[in-house]
C-alpha cells in the first residue's frame, strides 16, 4: 500500500469564487486565463483564526508548484502600562495552535530563564475573542521579548501546503490554476447531468401533459370507453388505439380525477405545459452551448458568494526574515559605564547636557561604599563589544545586551551577563566590528606589555569566553584597539610619560601569547591610556584631580617600541596623576566622570591646546578634600555643525576665554624637565589650595583676574544631584 499526504489549507471563498469567475470569462471570450491573473485575485490562505502570513515566498511556491511553507505568525500589540512597564497582547493566533499548551510554554522559558523580564503571564480570552497578556519588566524591550517568543513559541508557526487531489484515481498535484479549472471542470459536469436530468423530467411531465389535454378535448368520448371497458388494462388499450396516446399518457388519464374536467384545471395543465416547454427549450440551450453552461455556473456561483462570501480574517505582512534582537532596536549613541565593583548599565547620550570646562557636573550614578566607575564608553546600542578579563580571558556581548538603566541607577552585576570566574574581573571593555577584518587588535598591559594579534582571531567567541591573551601574575590588560601596520601607536603614563611608536614594528603573534615589549616604565609607572594617531590630531590628557589639555600629536616623535618614550603631562600636587588620554579632534566631545559618579559632558574645543610639559586648566570643579577624584573619561560624538553655532560664544566671551589661557600661560610657567627636549610652555592654572596672605601682591592680582575669569565661565544649568 502507498500513502500519500495532502495538506490544503482553508481559503477565502470570496476570493476563490472571484477567481472562477476570471477563469469562466476567459473561457466566454475564448482567451487564456495564466495563474498570474488568479494570483492576482487570490491573495494567499485565509485561516479562521486570523494571524498573519509572513511575506508571499511560501504563497507564491505553493501556488505555482503545488508545494510551499507559509509562515504564520501571531497578531500581538504592545501597550504602555502605568510606571513605564509595556505589556505584550496576543489577540490572534496561528492556525491549529493550542492555546493552553502555548501559555504552558511560555511559562516554561520563562521558569527556565531562556526568556528574561516576563512579571505575568495571564489568558483573559472571553467569548469576545482571544486575549492573551504577558506583562514584562520595566527595563526590558517588548520588541526584544516578542521576538523570542517568536523563535520559542507558536507565536510563529508555519503551514507545509501540498495541494495534491485524485485525478481519475490517481494522485496529482496541482497548482493553483489547475485546482480552480479541475473545480470548474467538475462544476461543469455536475450541471450538465443536472441538466439533463431535469430535462429528461421536464419532458416526462410534458408528454404526459400532452395526453390529458387529448383527454379533456374529448372528455365525453374518453368518459364513454373507460366506462365500457371491463378492466383498466382495457380502458388503455382503447385509448391508445382510438386516440394515439403511449402506454404512459393512457394511465394518466386512466387516473385523472373527475376535478380535472372543470375549466379551471385545465387552464393549470395548459399552463404548466406551457412552462414545460420553455424549459425544455433553456435545458436543450444548454446543452448545446458550453458559454451557456458556463454563464449557469457563474450565476450560481455568485449566489454563493452573496451568502457565503466574507471579509478576510488572515492578513498578508511582509516577512522580515529571521529577525534577530538587533533588528529590533535602533542603533543610537550609547554611554556605557563600569564599576570597579563589577556593575555595568548603558545610558542614552541625551541624559548629560553640554557644559563648559569647570563646570560641576551631574550625578551619573548612586555608588556605594568603595565603589566607583572605573570605565566610561561611548558607542552604539549595535556594537559589538568584547570584555577581556584580568584572568586574560575575553567575552562578548552586543552593547543592547547590557541593561539600560536611569542616570542614577547602579546597574547589573556582570557576573549575570557574562560567566566570570571567582576573584575574575573585567578590566576592559573594547568595541569592535566586523568591518575591521584583515586589522589587528593591538593589546596593551598596565605593564607597558602590547601584543598584535588578527581581529579573525576573536570572532565567534563561546559563551563561556575565549582565551584573549596571556598575562603576568601582576598585569592586567588596560586597552584594546583595531590598527593597520601603517598605524602609528601612542602608550601614555600615569606618570605623564608617553611613547611613540609604529604598528608594524610589533609582530602578530598568536591569540595566546604574551606579547612583547611596548614601554619600559620606572618604578610605580604604569600604562593608563593607548592612543592611535589615526583617531584625532591632538592628544587630550586628563588627572585624577581634574586638570587637563590638548596637545598636538607632531610634538611626540617616532621611536622604536621599548623605549621610556618622553614627558607628556608635568605631574604635580595639583595635578596628580593621569587619569588617561585619548586622541581628539576639535569637533568632538567628551565625558569626565568621578569617583562619587557625578558625570561632566563637555566639548574638546572649550580646552586649552598647550605644550608638552604642562599641566593644563580646570575640567571639572571636584572636592579634593572630600578624596573626590576623577574615574574615567570618554570621547562622545562629533558635534554637529547647527549645534557648534548654536553653543558658539560670542566675541565678548571669546575674548575672556583667550585672556584665561594667557593668564594659566603666565601663572604656571615653570622650568622645563631637563630630562626631555621640548618648549617650556608649563601653563597650568594657579594653586587654589593657597591662602591670599601666602601670595605677593602680584600673584594675588593675576588669581583674582583668573578665579573670575573661570567663574564666568562655568555653567549653572546642571548642577551636582
Amino acid at each position: 500500500a502507498v500513502g500519500m499526504a495532502t495538506n490544503i489549507p482553508p481559503h477565502n471563498l470570496t476570493e476563490l469564487i472571484d477567481a472562477v469567475i476570471k477563469i469562466i470569462d476567459d473561457k466566454i471570450a475564448d482567451t487564456e486565463t495564466t495563474i498570474e491573473d488568479v494570483m492576482r485575485i487570490v491573495k494567499g490562505p485565509d485561516f479562521p483564526t486570523g494571524a498573519t502570513i509572513l511575506g508571499r515566498r511560501g504563497i507564491e511556491d505553493a501556488y505555482r508548484t503545488g508545494r510551499g511553507k507559509i509562515k504564520i505568525r501571531a497578531v500581538s500589540e504592545i501597550e504602555p502600562m502605568e510606571g513605564g512597564k509595556n505589556r505584550i497582547v496576543i489577540t490572534e493566533l496561528p492556525y491549529l495552535v493550542n492555546k493552553a499548551k502555548l501559555v504552558e510554554k511560555i511559562g516554561d522559558l520563562h521558569k527556565d530563564k531562556k526568556i528574561d523580564g516576563i512579571t505575568d503571564l495571564r489568558d483573559e480570552t472571553d467569548q469576545t475573542g482571544t486575549r492573551v497578556v504577558i506583562e514584562l519588566r520595566k527595563d526590558v524591550n517588548p520588541n526584544v521579548i516578542l521576538n523570542q517568543l517568536y523563535k520559542h513559541t507558536q507565536l510563529q508557526d508555519s503551514f507545509g501546503v501540498i495541494m495534491l487531489a485524485l485525478v481519475n484515481n490517481e494522485p496529482k498535484i496541482f497548482n493553483l490554476l489547475e485546482m480552480l479549472s479541475y473545480y470548474l471542470k467538475h462544476q461543469e459536469d455536475v450541471v450538465t447531468r443536472r441538466t439533463k436530468y431535469d430535462l429528461n423530467k421536464a419532458e416526462e411531465r410534458a408528454h404526459i401533459l400532452e395526453g390529458l389535454l387529448i383527454a379533456l378535448d374529448n372528455i365525453d368520448e374518453v368518459i364513454r370507453i373507460v366506462r365500457g371497458s371491463r378492466t383498466t388494462q382495457d380502458a388503455k388499450n382503447a385509448l391508445c388505439e382510438r386516440f394515439g396516446l403511449d402506454d404512459v399518457q393512457a394511465q394518466a388519464i386512466v387516473d385523472m380525477r373527475i376535478r380535472a374536467l372543470t375549466g379551471l384545471e385545465r387552464e393549470k395543465l395548459e399552463e404548466e405545459h406551457a412552462e414545460l416547454l420553455e424549459k425544455i427549450k433553456y435545458y436543450k440551450a444548454i446543452l448545446a452551448d458550453e458559454k451557456k453552461l458556463l454563464g449557469v455556473i457563474k450565476e450560481e456561483i455568485i449566489i454563493m458568494k452573496e451568502k457565503y462570501g466574507d471579509e478576510r480574517k488572515t492578513s498578508i505582512g511582509i516577512d522580515d526574515g529571521e529577525l534577530e534582537d538587533e533588528d529590533l532596536i535602533p542603533d543610537d549613541s550609547t554611554v556605557i559605564t563600569m564599576t570597579r565593583l563589577g556593575y555595568i548599565k548603558r545610558m542614552d547620550i541625551d541624559n548629560f547636557k553640554e557644559q563648559n570646562r569647570g563646570g560641576k557636573g551631574i550625578k551619573g550614578m548612586q555608588t556605594i561604599d568603595e565603589d566607583y566607575i572605573e570605565d566610561l564608553m561611548m558607542t552604539s546600542t549595535h556594537e559589538d563589544l568584547l570584555f577581556f578579563t584580568s584572568k586574560g580571558k575575553v567575552y562578548h556581548l552586543k552593547a543592547y545586551q547590557i541593561p539600560e538603566a536611569s542616570r542614577t541607577a547602579r546597574g547589573t552585576a556582570l557576573i549575570n551577563l557574562i560567566p566570570l570566574m571567582p576573584e575574575e574581573t573585567v578590566s576592559s571593555i573594547i568595541p569592535v566590528s566586523r568591518e575591521n577584518d584583515g586589522k589587528y587588535l593591538l593589546m596593551a598591559t598596565r605593564k607597558g606589555t602590547v601584543k598584535k594579534t588578527l581581529t579573525t582571531e576573536y570572532y565567534n567567541i563561546r559563551k563561556n569566553g575565549l582565551q584573549a591573551v596571556t598575562l603576568r601574575e601582576d598585569d592586567a590588560l588596560i586597552e584594546v584597539k583595531a590598527v593597520e601596520e601603517t598605524e602609528d601607536i601612542f602608550l601614555v603614563t600615569r606618570f605623564g610619560q608617553c611613547i611613540r611608536f609604529r604598528a608594524q614594528d610589533v609582530r602578530a603573534t598568536g591569540r595566546a601569547s604574551m606579547g612583547v615589549t611596548g614601554m619600559r616604565l620606572e618604578d610605580g609607572d604604569e600604562v593608563v591610556s593607548m592612543l592611535l594617531y589615526s583617531q584625532g590630531d591632538k592628544m587630550l590628557l586628563v588627572s585624577e584631580n581634574g586638570l587637563g589639555k590638548k596637545t598636538n600629536l607632531d610634538e611626540f616623535t617616532t621611536q622604536f617600541r621599548g623605549g621610556k618614550g618622553i614627558k607628556c603631562y608635568k605631574i604635580n600636587e595639583k595635578s596628580g596623576n593621569l587619569v588617561g588620554a585619548k586622541a581628539v579632534t576639535e569637533s568632538q566631545e567628551i565625558l569626565i566622570i568621578t569617583t562619587e559618579g557625578v558625570i561632566i559632558r563637555t566639548s574638546v574645543a572649550g580646552i586649552s591646546t598647550l605644550g608638552r610639559i604642562t599641566s593644563g586648566v580646570r575640567l571639572m570643579n571636584i572636592n579634593l578634600d572630600r578624596g573626590v577624584r576623577i574615574a574615567s573619561f570618554a570621547l562622545v560624538r562629533e558635534v554637529p555643525e547647527q549645534e557648534k553655532d548654536m553653543t558658539a560664544a560670542d566675541p565678548e566671551d571669546q575674548s575672556r576665554s583667550r585672556e584665561s589661557e594667557e593668564e594659566e600661560v603666565l601663572i604656571g610657567e615653570d622650568a622645563p624637565d631637563p630630562e626631555d627636549n621640548a618648549k617650556s610652555e608649563s601653563e597650568e592654572e594657579f594653586p587654589e589650595d593657597l591662602n591670599d596672605e601666602d601670595l605677593d601682591p602680584e600673584d594675588l592680582a593675576a588669581r583674582k583676574i583668573l578665579m573670575s575669569i573661570q567663574d564666568g565661565m562655568i555653567s549653572s544649568g546642571d548642577e551636582t544631584e
